[in-house]
């Protein structure tokens, strides 16, 4: 028995997740701040600047998600195989993985930045906001490749259990990012003033950073799982697999783009003052979210391997002792929102009404924080056992069958006020569904 199989199977259940997660946490807590800072410069060019950066949002967001999705399908079956003793088939699914995230890459790249401009004039006529939009994207979306591989690594080297190196990684891109906006954005010393474009390469640049740390690690202390051309296998089986939980697990990721995009739609119809506040939301609730999916990365792994190696007892308490770290973030989110919603919207708009009208927004959408950690903690645990599918269903429910609809309904009814009430109301019943489909898989 090697040390990570020690670490994985015979670990206390707290300090386990702990020492899995918090390293995760971190790292997201500091990706939510470079998320709002990112924001808080952008809106300083224009309300049109950061209205772009809302609408844009959504194409950054579907290559996250492919990255991000696939990367959890490579992370989980790596796990199992560890936890089963499996190896060679291990390395064979970190090779093919790495192989695929790259012709994932270079798809996404020719594919994001060929639809930006129709993208943007289907959802607003304003030559500014459009232009701004372009400037951005063009940028950004030549950064995929490097986004994805960055990513791709982080979840094998997850898989290991080695969450400090993801952290090392994640902060580094963040805080040169971090770093990178002020000065490019408004030419500070004697870097050139570059605007919205300067937002863009900073983003760019720290996801290059990140890229290159995992790369220097990967080479000091080489990883358990092999990457190289022997270990590279179409086999169809391993591309069942990988693709059984990835694409699910992508489309878990990308369905809050399909969400922003229907609601962006829906209040547009009332004011671009909304679709503002939307984005601003977003930008926030990601400083919720983030953290909460810092202690469900750190689950996947340890979730996984243990359900490989048959220890279902174990499976069980460590989905309840990540459900319950998730519900405190929430609480918290929710404390702040109730009481303080004026100073988190005021960083991002100086305008009283923008101030006033999300000030309201977040009162309400955030009724549905804590009941939203069911999902969240359940559908982590699903990804990491191998289950896509049921995964996939809790995402559909939240984030599309049941909110865009009733954001509808709600608005025609209640005007815009009713799409904030749609957000809850979807929480509850998703939560509700969640549990329904995670008792049988952990036997409870």
């Amino acid at each position: 028995m090697n040390r990570t199989e020690d670490f994985m199977r015979t670990e206390k259940i707290f300090p386990l997740v702990f020492s899995m997660s918090v390293p995760m946490v971190i790292s997201m807590l500091v990706n939510s701040l470079y998320n709002i800072v990112d924001s808080f410069y952008v809106a300083r060019i224009s309300e049109e600047a950061m209205t772009a950066l809302s609408l844009v949002f959504p194409i950054q967001n579907i290559i996250h998600s492919v990255a991000v999705g696939f990367g959890v399908g490579i992370n989980a079956v790596i796990a199992f195989y560890s936890g089963a003793g499996e190896k060679k088939k291990a390395d064979c699914a970190a090779t093919l993985g790495l192989v695929l995230a790259l012709i994932h890459g270079i798809l996404l790249t020719a594919i994001t930045i060929s639809v930006i401009s129709p993208f943007l004039s289907a959802f607003t006529t304003e030559g500014e906001i459009i232009s701004y939009g372009e400037r951005y994207g063009f940028i950004v979306f030549g950064f995929t490749v490097i986004d994805v591989l960055g990513i791709t690594m982080e979840k094998i080297f997850q898989a290991e259990g080695r969450m400090k190196v993801s952290m090392t990684a994640l902060m580094t891109g963040c805080v040169v990012n971090i770093i990178l906006d002020p000065l490019l954005i408004f030419g500070i010393g004697p870097f050139p003033e570059l605007g919205i474009e300067g937002a863009a390469t900073a983003t760019g640049l720290g996801q290059l950073s990140a890229l290159l740390i995992y790369s220097a690690i990967a080479r000091i202390r080489p990883l358990n799982v092999r990457i190289r051309l022997e270990s590279l296998s179409l086999s169809s089986a391993l591309l069942r697999r990988l693709y059984g939980i990835g694409i699910p697990a992508t489309l878990n990721m990308a369905l809050p783009s399909v969400l922003i995009a229907a609601l962006n739609a829906i209040l547009s119809a009332f004011s671009p003052l909304y679709v503002m506040i939307l984005g601003i939301y977003y930008k926030l609730q990601t400083f919720l979210y983030l953290p909460a999916s810092g202690f469900v990365q750190g689950m996947r792994p340890i979730i996984g391997y243990n359900y490989g190696a048959g220890e279902t007892v174990r499976v069980r308490k460590i989905f309840l002792a990540v459900l319950l770290m998730c519900a405190l973030i929430m609480l918290a989110g929710t404390v702040i929102s109730l009481a303080l919603p004026d100073v988190v919207i005021s960083l991002f708009s100086e305008s009283s009404e923008t101030v006033m009208e999300g000030s309201r927004a977040l009162r309400i959408i955030s009724i549905g924080f804590i009941v939203s950690s069911v999902s969240v903690a359940a559908s982590g645990a699903l990804e990491g056992l191998g289950k896509g599918l049921p995964s996939l269903v809790i995402s559909l429910l939240r984030y599309v069958v049941i909110i865009i609809p009733l954001s509808y309904i709600l608005s025609a009814i209640m005007g815009v006020t009713g799409v904030w009430h749609a957000f809850w109301i979807s929480e509850l019943i998703a939560a509700a569904v969640s549990f329904r489909l995670l008792r049988p898989v952990l036997g409870c």
